[in-house]
């Protein structure tokens, strides 16, 4: 599978994100339903550290690997490596990406936020192999999020660069992801959309569902 259709639906999730659910229960009702790839951004207030954090990463990477789904790590690239996962994604505040992909080598998957063109030439020129964009809409899944970008730059940088994957992120649901597919993203990335959802595997199959009919649908108009 290529990391465009990776990213089709891609879930990011931490132990912090589920509520009084247990995780391991929406990540694997998530994987069911149809996820293409799963990030574990273990951030904010409460969030596993040390021992405890490795073992939730293993968890979640055991159920990933049950699916044949990627299992990325946000920003720690120490755990990435101590875990063999498939891939880090960082920030623009997270160690620098070139230096990430010293980190990982050349067989593992690098991907970067973005937010400006200028960013997205850096991601390149690091060895990214797909960049994030947004918040694409208002999102109250990260506490330090950018301001809304909207479309806009996913269009840009698809016209820049037709073969770069960018998945979009931020605010997204099954009422508006849509236009971010048709500006050119390979993908969406959603937290709380499907992490607080009554039923994640209900949830991620709707998108699984959709998304597929967008992608066939534009590619026969195009």
């Amino acid at each position: 599978m290529s990391i465009k259709e990776q990213l089709k639906l891609y879930f990011i999730m931490g132990s912090n994100n589920t509520g009084a659910v247990e995780p391991l229960n929406v990540l694997e009702a998530a994987l069911q339903g149809g996820v293409t790839c799963f990030q574990l951004r273990e951030k904010g207030e409460g969030a596993l550290t040390g021992e405890a954090k490795r073992e939730f990463a293993q968890q979640c990477q055991q159920l990933c690997q049950r699916y044949n789904v990627p299992f990325i790590v946000n920003d720690d690239v120490e755990l990435a490596i101590a875990v063999d996962a498939d891939g880090v994604h960082v920030g623009q505040d997270d160690m620098e990406a070139g230096r990430v992909r010293e980190r990982l080598g050349s067989n593992k998957i690098l991907g970067v936020s973005t937010h400006t063109l200028e960013e997205v030439q850096q991601a390149l020129a690091a060895g990214a192999d797909y960049v994030g964009m947004g918040p694409v809409y208002a999102t109250i899944s990260k506490a330090d999020a950018k301001p809304v970008a909207g479309t806009g730059l996913i269009r840009k940088t698809t016209s820049l660069h037709p073969d770069l994957p960018i998945v979009g992120i931020g605010g997204i649901t099954l009422d508006n992801f849509e236009p971010v597919i048709q500006a050119g993203a390979s993908g969406v990335s959603l937290i709380s959309a499907i992490a607080s959802a009554d039923d994640p595997f209900a949830t991620a199959q709707k998108f699984a569902a959709a998304i597929g009919e967008i992608v066939q649908r534009e590619g026969a108009s195009s």
